[in-house]
């Protein structure tokens, strides 16, 4: 893959190695180069050879080529016309530099320089000193520092320091004790009770749903054997106001969990299936999981033979369970129980500070993987629209939203990197953005990963336009999965970084979910495995965004829109680095799982 001029300046010390074969007569360029970075690869893969005689990218520039050459082929004395002697000692590290650097012996003359600053939208302090050479300097600043509480007027003060509610929300989480399946469907004293005979009207939802079974499972039951979990759902509804304001109750202590088969006993699964015994497939805690003293009404149904690879089938197991907590929710809203706290949610702008987005690549390739977007209830599946159908287009939701249940996951992937439908009503990112006094969240882009490749280049493209009409100062970029949608992550993050906005990259790779391609633009990335061998294990949401993740990616973020030097990571993964980012951060190590057994 030859390199561009700006990669180059980058690598000009390092060996010059043609990226394809080229002929005799050529006059080497950037564009006949392979690209450094992947040198190590290459070797490993036994594709690339390097000489001792080999010479430097700074040697060649520039110099025609005397004999025809082939593809990954280190270039010597013998082939090139002229050579271009540079001095080992001309290229000083900056360090270097600066020790040699003599000392002035006199100030500058700057007789009572004119200082004029102002603080703009993208975050940036712009002084301009009137004299000492018309000296310009654009310093990055962000609320909270010492520069964003004394800017020169007192009335910018106030500008950064406001913070701007548009609207807010309150999730009443309501205490729940117990759960069982009965004769009525009912909530009193703490205690979920669901007909049993509700199965018998939710499978007529979808002729695609032959059966259904409810079971409740305890917290000291989990050692039971379960079909592939493909869903964990929270059971939340409105009680005032629409998704993203007003009044939702939560039930606190309780999930459904959906589990699903065909008529023949295939897992309703693609890359990997978590069925098991319960305690050893989920990874309790984590965003879209239940947590470690949570009930779980295990929905199972058994779906129309074959139809597990289809769009229809899957959504058929959703629709139905969906019937059954509508029920649920139904109760839940007249029922005056225990509240346990009160999240109070809030839309805000943080006018001064820099602009900034969450991307969310969901899965949108058709067959089992959807998402219902902006449904009528919190997580419920009535009144939302596809993303598929709606073309994988880029659709920007608020925190609030989002945090509301506005996205219920139908994706069947891989259980390790699945977001669940719970994951995205307690998105960490979501959470950290909007908490996060020195940023200006100014929405969540939800972009759909399509199959065709021409398809994943047009929805790219629409994001990019979308990030450049919002006015942004950085973006963090986060998928699901790993494979094919990579191909369109990488292009989200080139969307973004060819119109100079900062991009942060978060997703599962490790050893088994490499990025398949990349760009000089993803250069900032945060990996979310906690596999030991850096492998999908099939422990439903064990490597997905958590707390942890989202500090690391936010800080990043912070780093880049800064210009704080973001060093390379090792070629391969390497679970240290994160440990490292993350004792700086003050969080805890990251545990990996040992062949996904859960500790």
């Amino acid at each position: 893959m030859s390199i561009t001029n700006e990669i180059l300046q980058q690598h000009l010390k390092d060996p010059a190695i043609f990226c394809c074969r080229r002929q005799k007569g050529l006059v080497i360029s950037a564009a006949d180069l392979e690209d450094p970075s992947l040198f190590d690869d290459m070797v490993e893969a036994g594709l690339l050879e390097l000489s001792e005689d080999g010479l430097r990218i700074e040697q060649v520039l520039g110099s025609t080529l005397l004999c025809d050459m082939e593809a990954l082929t280190p270039i010597t004395r013998e082939v090139l016309d002229k050579v271009n002697e540079v001095p080992e000692t001309e290229a000083k590290a900056p360090e270097e530099e600066k020790k040699e650097e003599p000392a002035s012996t006199a100030a500058p003359s700057v007789s009572a320089p004119v200082i004029t600053t102002g603080l703009g939208g993208n975050g940036m302090i712009h002084i301009e000193i009137g004299k000492a050479e018309n000296l310009v300097m654009d310093i990055p600043v962000f609320a909270g520092s010492p520069a964003a509480e004394a800017p020169a007027k007192e009335e910018k003060a106030e500008e950064v320091k406001e913070k701007k509610v548009i609207r807010t929300l309150v999730k009443k989480h309501i205490r729940i004790t117990d759960a069982e399946i009965g004769t009525e469907t009912s909530i009193r004293d703490g205690k979920i009770t669901i007909d049993g005979r509700i199965v018998e009207k939710a499978i007529l939802e979808d002729p695609l749903c032959k059966s259904m079974e409810l079971t409740v499972i305890h917290p000291n039951e989990r050692h039971i054997y379960t079909e592939t979990i493909m869903d964990v759902c929270p059971i939340a509804t409105k009680v005032e106001g629409e998704l993203g304001s007003g009044v939702t109750k939560v039930a606190d202590g309780v999930v459904f969990m959906l589990t699903g088969v065909d008529e023949d006993g295939v897992q309703v699964h693609e890359f990997g299936s978590s069925e098991g015994y319960l305690d050893e497939k989920m990874y309790f805690g984590h965003p879209g999981c239940a947590d470690e003293n949570d009930i779980i009404i295990r929905c199972n149904v058994v779906i129309q033979r074959l139809s597990g690879m289809t769009r229809p089938g899957p959504f058929a197991a959703h629709k139905c369970q969906d019937y059954v907590i509508q029920a649920v929710r139904n109760e839940l809203k007249k029922y005056e129980g225990e509240i346990v706290r009160e999240e109070l949610c809030e839309d805000i702008r943080r006018p001064g500070n820099p602009r900034v987005v969450l991307v969310k690549e969901i899965m949108g390739q058709g067959a089992m993987h959807d998402n219902v977007i902006c449904p009528t209830e919190p997580c419920g599946i009535l009144g939302g629209q596809k993303n598929v159908d709606c073309g994988n287009v880029p659709i920007i939701l608020t925190p609030n939203q989002v945090r509301d249940g506005s996205i219920h996951a139908l994706t069947c992937i891989g259980p390790a990197t699945k977001e669940m439908t719970r994951h995205y009503i307690r998105e960490p990112l979501v959470e950290g953005l909007s908490a996060d006094e020195e940023m200006d969240l100014v929405g969540v882009i939800f972009v759909g990963s399509p199959q065709v490749n021409d398809e994943k280049m047009w929805v790219s493209e629409r994001l990019g336009s979308m990030l450049e009409s919002l006015d942004i100062d950085g973006c963090i970029i986060t998928t699901e999965g790993f494979g094919n949608n990579h191909i369109d992550f990488i292009q989200h993050i080139g969307q973004a970084g060819k119109r100079g906005i900062p991009v942060v990259g978060v997703s599962f790779c490790a050893y088994q979910g490499q990025l398949v391609v990349g760009n000089e633009y993803a250069d900032a990335m945060v990996e979310e495995n906690m596999d030991m061998g850096g492998f999908e294990n099939n422990v439903a949401g064990c490597s997905c965004v958590t707390r942890e993740v989202a500090a690391r990616a936010i800080q990043m973020l912070k780093n880049k829109m800064a210009g704080v030097e973001i060093k390379p990571a090792p070629k391969k993964w390497n679970n240290d680095v994160i440990n490292a980012n993350n004792k700086l951060l003050g969080l805890p190590e990251t545990v990996l799982l040992d062949n996904g057994t859960l500790h």
